[in-house]
Protein backbone atom coordinates (compact mmCIF):
# COMPACT_ATOMS: atom_id res chain seq x y z
CA UNK A 1 0.00 0.00 0.00
CA UNK A 2 3.24 2.58 0.17
CA UNK A 3 2.70 3.01 -3.51
CA UNK A 4 -0.70 3.70 -3.48
CA UNK A 5 -0.23 7.15 -3.26
CA UNK A 6 1.57 7.03 -7.12
CA UNK A 7 -1.41 5.62 -8.56
CA UNK A 8 -3.71 7.83 -6.81
CA UNK A 9 -1.73 11.30 -8.02
CA UNK A 10 -2.12 10.36 -11.55
CA UNK A 11 -5.80 9.04 -11.52
CA UNK A 12 -6.33 12.46 -10.14
CA UNK A 13 -4.86 14.60 -12.34
CA UNK A 14 -6.47 12.43 -14.99
CA UNK A 15 -9.77 12.81 -13.44
CA UNK A 16 -9.26 17.03 -13.45
CA UNK A 17 -8.52 16.80 -17.34
CA UNK A 18 -11.72 14.57 -18.01
CA UNK A 19 -13.19 17.27 -16.18
CA UNK A 20 -11.52 20.40 -17.92
CA UNK A 21 -12.51 19.18 -21.15
CA UNK A 22 -16.20 19.20 -20.71
CA UNK A 23 -16.29 22.12 -18.69
CA UNK A 24 -17.17 24.38 -21.04
CA UNK A 25 -20.71 22.77 -21.40
CA UNK A 26 -21.25 21.64 -17.65
CA UNK A 27 -20.45 24.77 -15.61
CA UNK A 28 -23.16 26.55 -14.36
CA UNK A 29 -22.86 29.70 -16.44
CA UNK A 30 -23.44 28.04 -19.72
CA UNK A 31 -26.36 25.64 -18.71
CA UNK A 32 -28.16 28.93 -17.19
CA UNK A 33 -27.37 30.62 -20.41
CA UNK A 34 -28.18 27.89 -22.66
CA UNK A 35 -31.31 27.06 -20.45
CA UNK A 36 -32.56 30.96 -21.58
CA UNK A 37 -33.01 30.12 -25.06
CA UNK A 38 -36.73 29.31 -24.87
CA UNK A 39 -39.35 28.22 -27.41
CA UNK A 40 -41.47 30.65 -25.98
CA UNK A 41 -39.08 33.25 -26.44
CA UNK A 42 -38.55 32.56 -29.82
CA UNK A 43 -42.20 32.53 -30.76
CA UNK A 44 -42.80 35.87 -28.95
CA UNK A 45 -40.05 37.48 -31.02
CA UNK A 46 -41.10 35.88 -34.59
CA UNK A 47 -44.81 36.50 -34.56
CA UNK A 48 -43.11 40.11 -34.18
CA UNK A 49 -40.49 40.11 -37.01
CA UNK A 50 -42.68 38.23 -39.35
CA UNK A 51 -46.56 39.47 -38.93
CA UNK A 52 -48.37 41.32 -41.40
CA UNK A 53 -46.66 45.00 -40.43
CA UNK A 54 -43.42 44.07 -41.75
CA UNK A 55 -45.02 43.79 -44.98
CA UNK A 56 -42.41 40.70 -46.20
CA UNK A 57 -39.62 42.62 -45.35
CA UNK A 58 -38.32 43.81 -48.89
CA UNK A 59 -34.54 45.24 -48.53
CA UNK A 60 -34.97 48.71 -47.67
CA UNK A 61 -39.12 49.12 -47.57
CA UNK A 62 -40.86 50.30 -44.58
CA UNK A 63 -41.50 47.14 -43.66
CA UNK A 64 -37.76 45.47 -42.92
CA UNK A 65 -36.84 49.05 -41.33
CA UNK A 66 -39.57 48.34 -38.71
CA UNK A 67 -38.76 45.12 -38.20
CA UNK A 68 -35.19 46.69 -37.88
CA UNK A 69 -35.83 48.84 -34.88
CA UNK A 70 -37.71 45.99 -33.19
CA UNK A 71 -34.35 44.01 -33.35
CA UNK A 72 -32.45 47.22 -31.96
CA UNK A 73 -34.71 47.85 -28.87
CA UNK A 74 -34.27 43.94 -28.07
CA UNK A 75 -30.92 44.45 -28.04
CA UNK A 76 -30.90 48.63 -25.83
CA UNK A 77 -33.36 45.96 -23.07
CA UNK A 78 -30.66 43.22 -22.57
CA UNK A 79 -28.19 46.01 -22.48
CA UNK A 80 -26.25 44.95 -25.54
CA UNK A 81 -24.61 47.80 -27.59
CA UNK A 82 -23.24 48.25 -31.17
CA UNK A 83 -19.74 47.94 -31.76
CA UNK A 84 -17.91 50.74 -30.28
CA UNK A 85 -16.47 52.43 -33.43
CA UNK A 86 -19.73 52.75 -34.34
CA UNK A 87 -22.52 55.86 -33.75
CA UNK A 88 -25.49 53.19 -33.95
CA UNK A 89 -26.65 49.90 -34.53
CA UNK A 90 -27.28 50.74 -38.06
CA UNK A 91 -24.35 49.75 -40.96
CA UNK A 92 -25.23 52.00 -43.76
CA UNK A 93 -25.68 50.06 -47.02
CA UNK A 94 -26.02 52.72 -49.98
CA UNK A 95 -28.13 52.28 -52.78
CA UNK A 96 -24.78 51.73 -54.95
CA UNK A 97 -23.99 48.56 -53.36
CA UNK A 98 -27.73 46.91 -53.74
CA UNK A 99 -27.88 46.25 -57.43
CA UNK A 100 -29.96 43.14 -56.86
CA UNK A 101 -31.53 41.31 -59.05
CA UNK A 102 -34.16 43.18 -59.79
CA UNK A 103 -32.04 46.40 -60.56
CA UNK A 104 -31.36 48.88 -57.69
CA UNK A 105 -32.80 48.87 -54.26
CA UNK A 106 -33.26 51.24 -51.80
CA UNK A 107 -30.46 52.63 -49.31
CA UNK A 108 -30.43 50.19 -46.17
CA UNK A 109 -28.98 48.63 -43.24
CA UNK A 110 -27.17 46.33 -41.71
CA UNK A 111 -27.44 45.90 -38.16
CA UNK A 112 -24.63 45.09 -36.15
CA UNK A 113 -25.05 44.18 -31.76
CA UNK A 114 -21.65 43.31 -29.95
CA UNK A 115 -20.21 42.12 -26.92
CA UNK A 116 -16.61 42.39 -26.34
CA UNK A 117 -14.11 39.55 -24.95
CA UNK A 118 -12.89 39.72 -21.51
CA UNK A 119 -9.86 38.31 -22.65
CA UNK A 120 -9.04 38.05 -26.53
CA UNK A 121 -11.58 40.76 -27.68
CA UNK A 122 -9.83 41.35 -30.77
CA UNK A 123 -10.48 38.51 -32.25
CA UNK A 124 -14.27 38.13 -33.31
CA UNK A 125 -16.90 35.44 -33.51
CA UNK A 126 -19.54 36.70 -36.29
CA UNK A 127 -23.40 35.30 -35.82
CA UNK A 128 -25.36 36.11 -38.69
CA UNK A 129 -28.60 35.94 -40.23
CA UNK A 130 -30.01 38.02 -42.65
CA UNK A 131 -33.57 39.88 -41.58
CA UNK A 132 -34.51 40.93 -45.01
CA UNK A 133 -37.13 39.04 -47.41
CA UNK A 134 -39.29 39.25 -50.26
CA UNK A 135 -41.70 41.94 -49.42
CA UNK A 136 -45.22 42.09 -51.39
CA UNK A 137 -47.01 40.85 -54.68
CA UNK A 138 -49.77 41.13 -56.36
CA UNK A 139 -51.43 42.33 -52.63
CA UNK A 140 -50.23 39.14 -50.43
CA UNK A 141 -47.52 39.80 -48.18
CA UNK A 142 -44.19 37.13 -48.12
CA UNK A 143 -43.89 36.83 -44.17
CA UNK A 144 -40.91 34.70 -44.28
CA UNK A 145 -40.83 33.16 -41.29
CA UNK A 146 -38.28 30.49 -41.27
CA UNK A 147 -36.94 32.29 -43.60
CA UNK A 148 -35.30 34.62 -42.82
CA UNK A 149 -37.28 35.22 -39.48
CA UNK A 150 -36.00 31.87 -37.57
CA UNK A 151 -32.91 33.00 -38.01
CA UNK A 152 -32.81 36.69 -37.09
CA UNK A 153 -34.90 36.08 -33.95
CA UNK A 154 -32.19 33.20 -32.96
CA UNK A 155 -29.74 36.02 -32.91
CA UNK A 156 -31.45 37.52 -30.31
CA UNK A 157 -32.09 34.89 -28.02
CA UNK A 158 -28.32 33.44 -28.53
CA UNK A 159 -27.28 37.38 -27.88
CA UNK A 160 -29.17 37.22 -24.76
CA UNK A 161 -27.52 34.12 -23.77
CA UNK A 162 -24.03 35.72 -23.62
CA UNK A 163 -25.01 38.82 -22.21
CA UNK A 164 -26.62 36.81 -19.12
CA UNK A 165 -23.18 35.27 -18.77
CA UNK A 166 -21.39 38.59 -19.30
CA UNK A 167 -23.65 39.68 -16.08
CA UNK A 168 -22.77 36.89 -13.85
CA UNK A 169 -19.08 37.88 -15.02
CA UNK A 170 -18.88 34.78 -17.41
CA UNK A 171 -18.56 36.58 -20.64
CA UNK A 172 -16.86 35.27 -23.25
CA UNK A 173 -13.20 35.50 -24.13
CA UNK A 174 -13.15 36.72 -27.58
CA UNK A 175 -16.09 38.96 -28.84
CA UNK A 176 -18.99 38.15 -30.59
CA UNK A 177 -20.79 40.61 -33.64
CA UNK A 178 -24.30 39.90 -33.86
CA UNK A 179 -24.93 40.81 -37.79
CA UNK A 180 -28.28 40.96 -39.19
CA UNK A 181 -27.55 41.73 -42.63
CA UNK A 182 -30.07 43.20 -45.33
CA UNK A 183 -30.06 42.33 -49.03
CA UNK A 184 -28.93 38.49 -48.91
CA UNK A 185 -32.85 37.71 -50.83
CA UNK A 186 -30.97 39.89 -53.96
CA UNK A 187 -28.07 38.48 -54.23
CA UNK A 188 -26.05 38.41 -50.66
CA UNK A 189 -25.65 41.99 -50.80
CA UNK A 190 -25.66 43.24 -47.30
CA UNK A 191 -22.90 40.39 -46.46
CA UNK A 192 -21.13 41.65 -49.13
CA UNK A 193 -21.04 44.91 -47.91
CA UNK A 194 -20.17 43.83 -44.89
CA UNK A 195 -17.43 41.58 -45.88
CA UNK A 196 -15.71 44.48 -48.13
CA UNK A 197 -16.02 46.83 -45.57
CA UNK A 198 -15.88 45.24 -41.90
CA UNK A 199 -16.04 46.94 -38.96
CA UNK A 200 -13.61 44.28 -37.52
CA UNK A 201 -10.66 43.09 -39.73
CA UNK A 202 -11.75 40.14 -41.67
CA UNK A 203 -7.79 39.35 -40.33
CA UNK A 204 -9.29 39.38 -36.66
CA UNK A 205 -12.16 37.50 -37.59
CA UNK A 206 -12.12 33.95 -36.21
CA UNK A 207 -15.22 32.29 -37.63
CA UNK A 208 -19.16 33.47 -38.70
CA UNK A 209 -21.92 30.68 -37.67
CA UNK A 210 -24.52 32.17 -40.24
CA UNK A 211 -28.34 30.72 -39.50
CA UNK A 212 -30.61 30.82 -42.80
CA UNK A 213 -33.79 29.21 -42.02
CA UNK A 214 -33.80 26.55 -38.99
CA UNK A 215 -37.65 26.38 -38.21
CA UNK A 216 -39.24 23.64 -40.37
CA UNK A 217 -38.09 20.44 -42.15
CA UNK A 218 -37.84 19.66 -45.23
CA UNK A 219 -39.69 16.28 -47.03
CA UNK A 220 -38.65 13.23 -45.18
CA UNK A 221 -36.83 14.47 -42.23
CA UNK A 222 -40.06 15.78 -40.75
CA UNK A 223 -39.82 12.46 -38.56
CA UNK A 224 -36.38 13.79 -37.35
CA UNK A 225 -34.53 16.00 -34.80
CA UNK A 226 -32.06 16.74 -37.20
CA UNK A 227 -30.39 20.10 -38.86
CA UNK A 228 -28.31 20.70 -41.98
CA UNK A 229 -24.69 21.76 -41.18
CA UNK A 230 -22.86 22.88 -44.06
CA UNK A 231 -19.27 23.84 -44.82
CA UNK A 232 -17.99 23.39 -41.49
CA UNK A 233 -14.69 21.42 -42.40
CA UNK A 234 -14.28 24.00 -46.13
CA UNK A 235 -11.60 25.60 -44.69
CA UNK A 236 -10.72 24.73 -40.91
CA UNK A 237 -9.75 20.80 -39.56
CA UNK A 238 -10.60 22.10 -36.09
CA UNK A 239 -14.22 23.75 -36.70
CA UNK A 240 -15.87 20.33 -37.50
CA UNK A 241 -15.17 18.91 -34.73
CA UNK A 242 -15.35 21.21 -32.04
CA UNK A 243 -19.99 21.36 -33.77
CA UNK A 244 -19.58 17.77 -33.28
CA UNK A 245 -18.80 18.47 -30.01
CA UNK A 246 -20.82 20.64 -28.84
CA UNK A 247 -23.85 19.25 -30.67
CA UNK A 248 -23.28 15.68 -28.59
CA UNK A 249 -22.61 18.00 -25.18
CA UNK A 250 -26.01 19.18 -25.42
CA UNK A 251 -28.72 18.95 -28.20
CA UNK A 252 -27.58 15.90 -29.96
CA UNK A 253 -29.30 16.67 -32.87
CA UNK A 254 -28.81 14.61 -36.11
CA UNK A 255 -26.30 16.55 -38.16
CA UNK A 256 -27.01 16.19 -42.03
CA UNK A 257 -24.14 16.84 -44.08
CA UNK A 258 -26.20 16.23 -47.53
CA UNK A 259 -25.27 19.40 -48.50
CA UNK A 260 -21.83 19.49 -47.18
CA UNK A 261 -20.22 19.48 -50.88
CA UNK A 262 -19.26 22.51 -53.21
CA UNK A 263 -20.21 20.42 -55.89
CA UNK A 264 -23.67 19.73 -54.48
CA UNK A 265 -26.36 20.28 -57.70
CA UNK A 266 -28.33 23.16 -55.16
CA UNK A 267 -24.88 24.95 -54.48
CA UNK A 268 -25.79 25.75 -51.46
CA UNK A 269 -22.79 25.82 -49.62
CA UNK A 270 -22.63 29.22 -52.16
CA UNK A 271 -26.23 30.61 -51.84
CA UNK A 272 -26.00 32.18 -48.19
CA UNK A 273 -24.01 34.84 -46.58
CA UNK A 274 -21.73 32.81 -44.82
CA UNK A 275 -20.22 32.50 -47.84
CA UNK A 276 -18.62 35.81 -48.07
CA UNK A 277 -16.84 35.03 -45.32
CA UNK A 278 -15.51 32.04 -46.28
CA UNK A 279 -14.14 33.24 -49.65
CA UNK A 280 -12.58 35.43 -47.76
CA UNK A 281 -10.62 32.55 -46.23
CA UNK A 282 -12.40 32.42 -42.51
CA UNK A 283 -14.44 28.92 -41.44
CA UNK A 284 -17.81 28.96 -41.37
CA UNK A 285 -21.06 26.44 -40.55
CA UNK A 286 -24.09 27.36 -42.64
CA UNK A 287 -27.38 26.06 -40.53
CA UNK A 288 -30.27 25.18 -42.38
CA UNK A 289 -33.46 23.36 -42.11
CA UNK A 290 -33.88 22.54 -46.27
CA UNK A 291 -36.29 23.12 -49.16
CA UNK A 292 -40.21 22.74 -47.58
CA UNK A 293 -43.23 23.58 -49.18
CA UNK A 294 -43.55 27.25 -47.99
CA UNK A 295 -40.10 28.22 -49.21
CA UNK A 296 -40.43 31.83 -50.95
CA UNK A 297 -44.39 31.67 -50.59
CA UNK A 298 -46.69 34.00 -48.85
CA UNK A 299 -47.77 30.53 -46.59
CA UNK A 300 -44.11 30.93 -44.94
CA UNK A 301 -45.92 32.30 -41.34
CA UNK A 302 -45.09 32.21 -38.02
CA UNK A 303 -48.11 29.26 -37.37
CA UNK A 304 -45.87 26.89 -39.05
CA UNK A 305 -43.07 27.25 -36.94
CA UNK A 306 -41.71 23.83 -35.18
CA UNK A 307 -40.66 25.98 -32.10
CA UNK A 308 -39.28 23.42 -29.77
CA UNK A 309 -36.57 22.40 -33.22
CA UNK A 310 -36.08 25.77 -33.53
CA UNK A 311 -34.73 26.21 -29.81
CA UNK A 312 -32.77 23.07 -30.12
CA UNK A 313 -31.03 24.57 -33.31
CA UNK A 314 -30.67 27.92 -31.51
CA UNK A 315 -28.56 26.30 -28.69
CA UNK A 316 -26.73 24.17 -31.10
CA UNK A 317 -25.51 27.55 -32.49
CA UNK A 318 -25.09 28.63 -29.16
CA UNK A 319 -23.12 26.45 -28.16
CA UNK A 320 -20.47 25.67 -30.77
CA UNK A 321 -19.93 29.96 -30.34
CA UNK A 322 -19.51 29.23 -26.76
CA UNK A 323 -16.63 27.00 -27.75
CA UNK A 324 -15.22 29.46 -30.26
CA UNK A 325 -15.24 32.27 -27.65
CA UNK A 326 -13.66 30.90 -25.00
CA UNK A 327 -11.70 28.23 -25.96
CA UNK A 328 -7.73 28.52 -25.46
CA UNK A 329 -6.32 28.82 -29.06
CA UNK A 330 -7.72 30.42 -32.03
CA UNK A 331 -9.07 27.59 -34.67
CA UNK A 332 -6.84 26.84 -37.11
CA UNK A 333 -7.07 27.63 -41.03
CA UNK A 334 -5.53 24.67 -42.81
CA UNK A 335 -7.11 24.39 -46.02
CA UNK A 336 -8.14 26.37 -48.96
CA UNK A 337 -10.55 28.42 -50.37
CA UNK A 338 -13.14 26.92 -52.49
Amino acid sequence: MKNAKYFILPLAFALLQSCAANLSYSGSPFQKSYQSITSAELKTHLYIVASDEMEGRDTGSEGQKKAGKYLIEQYQKMGVSHPKSMTSFHQIVPTEALKGRRGNLPQSENILAYIEGSEKPEEVIVISAHYDHIGMSDGQIFNGADDDGSGTVALLEIAEAFQMAKKSGNGPKRSILFLHVTGEEHGLLGSLYYANNPIFPMANTVANLNIDMIGRCDPGNCDKEYVYVIGSEMLSSDLKKISEKANASTTSLELNYKYDDPNDKDRLYYRSDHYNFAKNGIPVIFYFDGIHEDYHKPSDTPDKIDYVSLQKRTQLVFATAWELANRKDRIVVDKKVK
